[in-house]
């Protein structure tokens, strides 16, 4: 298992998940064909599952933005949607069976921007989540993404009442001219008077997203944006670095570096920069670094159940933009980032009656699965323990990846302290991280992704 590339920006991917989108391929393609979901899902355990409801809609689309969402939902379009997450649900449910308890840990609702949907339509999405899949919202950690203007009293009323847990809010600057170099209309009083609202509404955890690299922004600039979130005790912040992606309002704008020219010098040292500056002003204040993008606070209440890991417990993913993995198979439905591209999409997904089978993915095999275990492991500030890894796979993760884990060390990326029962990664590991996890991909999937025509 080796890595091939010699790239050396920090920033080269924000490994969210493993296998990226870009690397699922339809599965019409596939010799399997398209596999019926009760057969994906009849021998996995169902006693830890993850929900995930993804909601494509956004007020106005930022430009850094290359997200699956698309502005607007003219004629009715959220309602369809939701008939469509309605009838997927009930297929999924279906699928899953009867034959053993079916569980879910944990529940989110994300996008686009879920707040975009009215207090009577969050109504109705919560009772999808519960009565078609059996979600216990009010029983289990439920996060959900909103925006400053749409988080309004009575969305967040309906939110609150239904059991959530944690309300995630994007932010990016509190600065107004960065927001505007940031193609994100908004205004700084707009953004206070949300957070004011979610503070009302009791929702025990609050984080707060903002962004650093912005066209314009200095350490003075960034550290106002971060002493402006700090004011509302958020429980968790995310600080994530801009990437300017094709197909994107500041991609055709032609601000920024774009992926794969080639790395920024000067960009990519600005960014660091102000990482730094900020995990350090976090840190002093309080709070856990838990990877490079989250920081928690110390006393903030516990993150989500102790029994739900995301490198071995499936998820189920409702709604065109979302995904689900089995422990063989990650599938999905069609990606794109160009608005045209996605409103057909959607509308694809909004006439759709039969969603027994999956129809876009990509399988996983042992090694696969190896390098994702690996890659969500120690990609979290707390690391992996060898022993935990052996455990499952019956190999040993210094031998499975002794390349790649060698090429991290002689960076100084690995944490030579931390001793032979834990892997993890330094400071300077955490701050590379978006460089550390492509390193960790396979053949294939470069192969895969590279191969990908953006649309």
């Amino acid at each position: 298992m080796t890595g091939t590339t010699h790239r050396t920006s920090p920033y080269r991917s924000y490994v969210y998940a493993y296998p990226h989108k870009t690397a699922y391929r339809p599965l019409e393609n596939h010799p399997a064909g398209r596999p019926r979901l009760g057969e994906l899902w009849a021998a996995e355990r169902k006693d830890a599952l993850s929900l995930y409801v993804h909601i494509p809609f956004c007020e106005v689309r930022c430009g850094f933005c290359n997200l699956f969402t698309r502005i607007g939902a003219p004629d009715e379009l959220t309602t369809r949607y939701l008939d469509a997450l309605d009838r997927q649900a009930t297929a999924v449910r279906d699928a899953l069976g009867d034959g053993e308890p079916v569980r879910f840990a944990a529940a989110a609702f994300g996008g686009g921007t879920p707040t975009f949907l009215t207090a009577g339509e969050l109504e109705r999405l919560c009772d999808i989540a519960e009565k078609r899949m059996g979600a216990a919202l009010r029983a289990v950690p439920l996060s959900v993404e909103t925006s400053p203007s749409t988080a309004t009293a009575d969305r967040l009323g309906v939110l609150a009442d239904r059991g959530t847990t944690r309300i995630s809010i994007g932010v990016q600057s509190f600065v107004d001219a960065e927001a505007r170099a940031a193609v994100r209309p908004q205004h700084r009083s707009e953004v206070e008077a949300a957070l004011g609202r979610i503070r009302d509404a009791r929702i025990p955890v609050l984080n707060i997203d903002l962004i650093y690299g912005i066209e314009g922004q200095t350490e003075a600039s960034w550290r106002t944006s971060l002493d402006a979130a700090l004011a509302w005790s958020p429980e968790e912040l995310y600080l994530y670095p801009l990437y300017v992606r094709p197909l994107t309002g500041l991609g055709r704008l032609g601000a920024g570096a774009q992926e794969p020219e080639g790395p920024d010098t000067a960009w990519d040292e600005q960014r660091l920069r102000l990482y730094r500056a900020g995990r350090d002003h976090l840190l002093a204040r309080g709070y856990e670094q838990v990877s490079m993008r989250m920081f928690r606070r110390a006393d903030a209440p516990p993150a989500g159940p102790d029994d739900y890991a995301c490198q071995t417990d499936g998820m189920i993913g409702l709604g065109c933009g979302a995904r689900s993995y089995t422990s063989r198979l990650h599938y999905s439905f069609d990606y794109a980032v160009e608005m045209r591209e996605i409103r057909g999409i959607i509308d694809g997904f909004t006439g759709t009656e039969d969603f027994s089978r999956a129809e876009v993915g990509r399988y996983v095999d042992d090694e696969e699965a190896r390098r994702r275990h690996l890659l969500q492991s120690l990609l979290q500030a707390e690391g992996m323990r060898p022993s935990e890894y052996h455990a499952r796979f019956g190999t040993d993760a210094y031998d499975d990846f002794r390349t790649e884990l060698e090429l991290f060390a002689g960076r100084g990326w690995l944490d030579g302290s931390a001793g032979p029962g834990l892997l993890r990664l330094s400071p300077e590991g955490l701050a590379h991280s978006d460089a550390l996890g492509p390193e960790l991909f396979s053949p294939a999937v470069r192969a895969a992704m590279a191969a990908y025509e953006a649309k």
